[in-house]
């Protein structure tokens, strides 16, 4: 079992505002621990139904947790292609400046800056399914000059109660989205988009289904190319969990995202099981196809894919993965 490393956070406060108040926030299906950075896990709250005293993604229907045993390992980076930097607990780098961060009982919005390039805002707020809250990501280039490439990571270690550091991980809708350039199983990995990000089990790189068990995560690298100078690119990233794998399914549907990670308790691998969650981590607006409602598992999905033709094969053949150190 890979070592776990405990990191201590801010202290939430639920419904907290003004800067430097981490907050618990959510929509009364789902609960997050929100770090003024923008990036998830903090310590304070309620334990988890497994006993977890840090907050990060829960299903408060069960009361487990997905993120926030062991290492505090969720967060993002951002990077010009020649400079990077990050917001996590434990998966730093060179750190993100925090401009502001406000909260309620249901939302939350950081602003940070990284080197004076990039603004970033974190917008978090219920989605259009109970099952999922969103966060609307904006970068904003501020630098004065364009810039040539700007890359974003999000990574987690997926933690999944009851049963943490032993889960059932899937990644999907990579091989459609133009904007994605690297994903592995890897949530340990350093979340400065320039870090060398490698596979934990073999066959955890792009679109895979139910790996493991064992103790991995997510990690999504996105290009979204140049930003003029004043500038700004915005996407969405979902953070849930549904009592079935099928209500995962359908849940990524309602909001429109293209991309995802599933993250299932190893008692749980058909996503079935009764008073268990299966976890998910979406985005939408990365240049790939709306995850259709009700399939079983990806494999099906790659019907629909081939539909892209030459011009999802051409999209493809120009990014080049990431995924070595």
């Amino acid at each position: 079992m890979k070592m776990k490393l405990l990191a201590a956070a801010a202290a939430a406060a639920l419904g907290a505002t003004g800067a430097s108040a981490a907050a618990i926030i959510g929509n009364g299906t789902i609960g997050l621990g929100v770090n003024d950075e923008g990036h998830l896990n903090l310590f304070g709250g309620p334990p988890s139904a497994g006993g977890t005293s840090a907050y990060g993604l829960r299903d408060l229907r069960t009361g487990y947790e997905a993120t926030a045993p062991g290492c505090l390992c969720e967060g993002w980076g951002i990077s010009d292609g020649t400079n990077g930097w990050a917001a996590s607990v434990d998966t730093g780098g060179v750190s993100v400046g925090l401009v502001s961060f406000g909260a309620t009982a249901s939302t939350a919005t950081s602003v940070t800056t990284a080197g004076g390039i990039f603004e970033v805002t974190h917008a978090f707020q219920p989605s259009a399914s109970a099952d999922l809250m969103e966060v609307i990501v904006t970068i904003k280039n501020i630098s004065g000059a364009p810039v040539a490439n700007t890359l974003y990571r999000r990574g987690m270690d997926w933690d999944v109660e009851p049963t943490p550091f032993s889960e059932y991980v899937t990644i999907g809708g990579t091989a459609a989205a133009t904007a994605v350039i690297g994903a592995v199983d890897n949530g340990f990995c350093n979340v400065n988009p320039l870090a060398g990000c490698t596979p934990i089990v073999p066959g955890g790189v792009g679109d895979f289904v139910d790996l493991g068990p064992a103790d991995h995560g997510a990690n999504f690298d996105f290009s979204f190319g140049p930003l003029a100078d004043g500038e700004s690119v915005s996407f969405s990233i979902f953070y849930g969990a549904s009592p079935t794998q099928i209500g995962a399914f359908n849940a990524l549907n309602a909001v429109g995202a293209e991309v995802y990670s599933l993250g299932k308790s190893n008692d749980n691998l058909a996503g079935t099981l009764a008073d268990r969650s299966v976890f998910i981590f979406g985005f939408k607006g990365v240049g790939g196809v709306v995850v259709p409602p009700g399939i079983p598992e990806p494999g099906t999905w790659a019907m629909l894919i081939a539909g892209f033709g030459m011009v999802g094969f051409a999209a493809r053949r120009r990014r080049t993965m990431i995924a070595t150190a």
